[in-house]
C-alpha cells in the first residue's frame, strides 16, 4: 500500500510510520514539526519507501499520485502544546482534518480518524463506551482540543454518509512509551523525568483520579487494525488497567528505585477525574486488545527517557 500518515513525525505517528515500514509499505510522512521531530524518522532517513513533507495540513496537503490508506494523527495532544496553539489546534482539527478527507475520498482511500477519550470530557459514565456523548466544556480550558477533535469526528461522518467515503474513527485513550516528549506534560512523562532527576513527582489535587495507560506499540497496531477493518467506529483504543495517579507515581518510583518525593499541587480546571475505556468494540470488531502489560511498558519507557536525559 502506499500510505498518508498526517502527524507521522509525532510520538504515536512515528511508532505507525514503523509499523507500516515493517509491512514494507510506502509511506508519505506530512507534518509541520511543530510537536513532531525530525529525530523520531531519523532511524529511517535511508529507508527508501518512507518519503518526508513539511506541512501544515490547515493549508495545505501536498501529496500527489495515488493513496491507498489516509490516517490523520496531525494535531498537538499535550495539554501544554494545545493550549500554547489554541488557533492551529481548531484549524488542523477542522481545516486539515477536511483536506486529508478529500485526498482519501479522491483516492477511493480508507481514511482513519484518530480521535482521543477527550471527546468524553469529565465522563459521568464509567468506563467510558462508544455510545456515551460526553460531558465537555467547549469554552474551557481543555475546549479547545476536545472540540477540535469533536468537529473532527463530525466532519469525518460526515464525507461518510454523503460522499461514501471509506472511514474509521478510532477513540485513543492514555498512551505512552518511548518518544514521549520529556516536557510535553503527560502524566507519565512528567513522572519519569522527575524520578530521574531526582525531583519531586508532581501529582495533581489528591491524585485519586484515574488514568488508563496503553503502550504505544499497542495502540499503533489498534490503529492500524482498524485501517484493516471495514467498520467505521468510533472504536475506543486503550488499555482498561484503571490506574489512580498517585498509584503511576508511586510504581514509577519503585521502577526506578527513585528516592524523590511525591508533591501535591492544585487540580487544573476540567481535569478529568476518571479515564477507562471500554474496549469490547475494538475486541469483537478488530480482533483487538493490549497485550503490553502496563508495569513491562513503563519499564522500555524509564530506560527511554535515562537514555535521552544522559544524551
Amino acid at each position: 500500500m502506499r500510505v498518508v500518515i498526517a502527524g507521522g513525525a509525532g510520538f504515536l505517528g512515528s511508532h505507525l510510520v514503523d509499523l507500516h515500514v515493517a509491512r514494507g509499505d510506502a509511506i508519505v510522512v506530512l507534518d509541520d514539526f511543530t510537536t513532531g521531530t525530525r529525530e523520531n524518522l531519523a532511524h529511517l532517513q535511508h529507508e527508501a519507501s518512507v518519503e518526508v513533507i513539511a506541512a501544515d495540513v490547515s493549508q495545505d496537503v501536498p501529496v500527489s499520485g495515488a493513496v491507498d490508506r489516509v490516517y490523520n494523527l496531525a494535531s498537538p495532544a499535550s495539554p501544554p502544546a494545545y493550549l500554547e496553539r489554541p488557533l492551529e489546534t481548531l484549524a488542523v482539527g477542522s481545516e486539515g482534518t477536511r483536506r486529508l478527507l478529500e485526498l482519501a475520498d479522491a483516492n477511493g482511500a480508507r481514511f482513519v480518524m484518530a480521535s482521543t477519550s477527550e471527546i468524553y470530557g469529565d465522563p459521568l459514565v464509567h468506563p467510558q463506551v462508544e455510545d456515551y456523548r460526553g460531558n465537555v466544556d467547549p469554552i474551557g480550558p481543555r475546549g479547545v482540543y476536545d472540540e477540535a477533535k469533536r468537529f473532527s469526528e463530525a466532519i469525518t461522518m460526515a464525507f461518510h454518509t454523503k460522499l461514501g467515503t471509506d472511514i474509521g474513527i478510532a477513540r485513543i485513550f492514555n498512551t505512552y512509551g518511548p518518544r514521549l516528549a520529556a516536557g510535553d506534560g503527560r502524566v507519565v512523562s512528567n513522572f519519569i523525568v522527575q524520578a530521574l532527576r531526582g525531583e519531586p513527582l508532581t501529582v495533581y489535587g489528591d491524585g485519586q483520579q484515574t488514568r488508563s495507560l496503553c503502550f504505544v506499540a499497542d495502540l499503533v497496531g489498534g490503529l492500524a487494525a482498524l485501517g484493516d477493518a471495514t467498520v467505521t467506529g468510533p472504536i475506543n483504543l486503550g488499555n482498561p488497567d484503571e490506574r489512580t495517579v498517585l498509584e503511576i507515581a508511586r510504581t514509577i518510583l519503585d521502577l526506578t528505585g527513585s528516592s524523590s518525593t511525591v508533591e501535591h499541587l492544585p487540580l487544573p480546571t476540567d481535569d478529568p477525574t476518571r479515564r477507562c475505556p471500554d474496549i469490547s468494540r475494538a475486541e469483537e470488531q478488530l480482533g483487538w486488545r493490549p497485550a503490553v502489560a502496563t508495569d513491562d511498558g513503563l519499564r522500555v519507557t524509564i530506560d527511554h527517557f535515562a537514555e535521552q536525559l544522559g544524551r
